[in-house]
């Protein structure tokens, strides 16, 4: 079984904002998010959105994409987790 990946936002408060020595309520506000947003995904409480992927894009912070695909890998994750539905195969009719 694969390990798990590791939620965006503890790569954002790890390896971000203790390395910018950055509090959540200055990097919320450099952001322009409030202080409760950006402390829910970085607690793994909230996803990084479309939009908070963005904006830390246009903070300098890595790319959209790569925050995109870091979130869509722990949301597969999750559904994997949680088990496949019982689907039947979309076979052609022969």
């Amino acid at each position: 079984m694969m390990k798990k990946p590791v939620h965006p936002g503890a790569i954002l408060r790890e390896d971000v904002l203790a390395e910018l020595d950055l509090t959540v309520a200055e990097a919320a506000k450099r952001l322009g998010v409030s202080r409760v947003t950006l402390s829910r995904v970085l607690h793994e409480h909230a996803r990084i959105s479309p939009n908070m992927a963005l904006r830390l894009e246009a903070a300098g912070v890595g790319t959209a994409r790569s925050w995109l695909a870091m979130q869509t890998a722990r949301d597969l994750a999750d559904e994997r987790a949680a088990g496949i539905p019982n689907v039947t195969r979309l076979n052609p009719v022969a």
